[in-house]
């Protein structure tokens, strides 16, 4: 699996523009990141990239944001993906390229059509609840590397959850969620050695990405930071669609 210039420029676009968008939500690199690498080299050289880069910088950004989180939230979480995720890697690797970014697509857009109807609790999430959601991550999360779309669906819907605790939340869980799906994609055989030496030309961009990413967040009111997750759930649908 190599890259010729054009390819790397593509991939190199894509870290910075996904660091950006992870940075200012905490969810977003893998939407935008996947769909772009995806057709330069496949679905499952991409999810293998996007673990890579965002390994060291999910573990920091996940130990600073420990302190802040809703661990009553989280935990359940972590639970469900521990779950689903090995069927998740197992898709990505038996299903077509082709099938697996039209599934992506489709997840990503049943995000954005649940958003979209204004469904809303008012309550603290149940246990049963997150576990669910838990579950719909760790299976995102195998198949396409999507695993923060269930979680943006649950915390944006919330009239209660602030920016900063969805935020802080999604940190801590990606954190840990990072080690879980590390210990499942060398299992898959999504992981090699070849996909970190590709890698490391990224981390710089994505580096740069989050840290623009999370000064613009600390600038933006609840609402402007609701409206730009929306933006990014919609323009990852279009980015997904395998038309080319």
């Amino acid at each position: 699996m190599s890259a010729d210039a054009a390819s790397m420029a593509a991939l190199l676009a894509a870290a910075l523009l996904g660091g950006l968008v992870r940075g200012f939500t905490g969810f977003g690199f893998a939407m935008v990141f996947v769909p772009l690498a995806a057709s330069v080299v496949g679905p499952t050289a991409a999810v293998g990239l996007i673990w890579i880069v965002d390994a060291p910088f999910a573990l920091w950004l996940g130990l600073l944001s420990a302190r802040h989180a809703a661990w009553r939230e989280v935990v359940p979480l972590l639970v469900g993906a521990a779950v689903s995720l090995p069927l998740g890697v197992l898709l990505l690797t038996r299903l077509d390229p082709v099938l697996v970014r039209w599934l992506a697509a489709g997840a990503i857009l049943a995000a954005l059509a649940a958003l979209a109807t204004g469904w809303r609790y008012r309550t603290a999430p149940s246990v049963p609840l997150s576990v669910t959601v838990g579950a719909a991550s760790g299976l995102a999360s195998g198949f396409a590397g999507l695993g923060g779309l269930p979680l943006a669906v649950f915390w944006l819907a919330s009239q209660t959850a602030e920016a900063a605790q969805v935020r802080h939340n999604l940190m801590a869980y990606f954190g840990l969620s990072t080690l879980l799906s590390g210990i499942a994609f060398l299992g898959g055989g999504v992981l090699t050695v070849e996909r970190v030496w590709l890698s490391l030309p990224l981390l710089l961009p994505y580096g740069l990405g989050l840290l623009a990413g999370a000064r613009l967040f600390h600038r933006a009111s609840d609402l402007l930071f609701r409206r730009i997750a929306y933006a990014v759930i919609l323009a990852a649908v279009c980015l997904a669609l395998p038309l080319r």
